[in-house]
């Protein structure tokens, strides 16, 4: 199975949001990372059928979705940003209608939604109004309507926003035994979920691809460049105002460790020690705090268009596909 992005571009009046993107993705889990405004949400959308782009084409196996059609959205999971639902809904009334939307055969479709339900930890909830969920709760239930159909293709748009640390894990774990052998998109501003979770990033800027490849190998773009110092709190903040900062731990006795990018010589003056470099470290490296283009040395972009992924074990959510 093969997605495969030919040439994608988008354009609003003279705003381009997608300019000519070109990937191929085949089953794994694809990260894609990227300020407000690069264009991810624009992508999903057009991957999803949900705006058609002005140039360039999705196919799916050699057959544009277009042409496929109902045969595509069959084989399609998404889950917007916000997605909608019925507030006086039960759970389980959600599901059954969504399994309804999404062509689930109806003899299957209470065992398949109570299934989901248990697998993101609402089991014991069916029966609540939706109204009375917490945002975790009810991104949850979101996540659980997207797989209702066993999706060859699972779109994420934002999946981990408004859970806590302990439903993260659990969303991370049913990714990863979901996707041995599936195509998964997921978008997050959380960076270490993709890092984790993720066999490949693609990383976004102003509308185009400017990174894939694997965590390992995007992140060698700043090997070198981070370090780690331990300051006075004072000397911490005037550090800051000198190289960006991607944390800093107050150790209690007056010092901070400091952690940060650099590839100046005048760390040596800080004893700094230089550490393994992270997926937020590049981040933080190509994009400033307010989302904007890093002016510093450049990252070389690591081309491995239609990399084969590694498989990740994780829980399985189980079931066969249902039609």
């Amino acid at each position: 199975m093969e997605l495969v992005l030919d040439r994608l571009t988008k354009q609003y009046g003279p705003k381009i949001a997608v300019d000519r993107v070109s990937a191929r993705l085949r089953p794994g889990v694809y990260g894609l990372l990227g300020a407000n405004g690069a264009g991810k949400t624009t992508i999903m959308r057009m991957i999803c059928g949900i705006l058609r782009p002005s140039s360039g084409e999705i196919s799916l196996d050699g057959r544009s979705i277009a042409e496929l059609g109902g045969e595509y959205r069959a084989r399609l999971g998404y889950l917007p940003q916000d997605f909608g639902y019925y507030p006086e809904f039960t759970a389980l009334d959600f599901m059954e209608y969504m399994a309804a939307l999404k062509g689930v055969d109806a003899r299957a479709a209470r065992a398949r939604s109570l299934e989901l339900l248990d697998r993101v930890g609402l089991a014991g909830e069916e029966h609540r109004r939706i109204r009375t969920f917490s945002g975790g709760m009810k991104q949850r239930l979101g996540i659980a309507q997207a797989v209702l159909n066993d999706p060859d293709v699972l779109v994420l748009d934002e999946p981990t926003a408004g859970l806590d640390p302990k439903e993260r894990v659990r969303f991370r774990n049913l990714i990863a035994g979901f996707a041995t052998d599936k195509i998964v998109l997921l978008s997050t501003h959380i960076v270490s979920d993709v890092e984790y979770i993720a066999d490949s990033i693609l990383m976004m800027r102003a509308g185009s691809f400017i990174m894939q490849g694997s965590p390992a190998e995007v992140v060698r773009g700043v090997k070198g460049m981070v370090w780690e110092a331990r300051v006075p709190v004072r000397k911490a903040d005037e550090l800051a105002s000198r190289v960006p900062v991607v944390n800093v731990h107050h150790d209690g006795d007056g010092m901070a460790t400091v952690r940060f990018l650099s590839s100046e010589p005048h760390v040596a003056e800080l004893s700094a020690v230089p550490v393994a470099p992270t997926l937020e470290d590049l981040y933080l490296h190509v994009f400033d705090e307010s989302g904007a283009e890093h002016t510093g040395a450049a990252v070389p972009v690591t081309a491995v268009e239609g990399q084969r992924c590694s498989r990740r074990r994780g829980v399985h959510f189980g079931g066969g596909r249902h039609a």
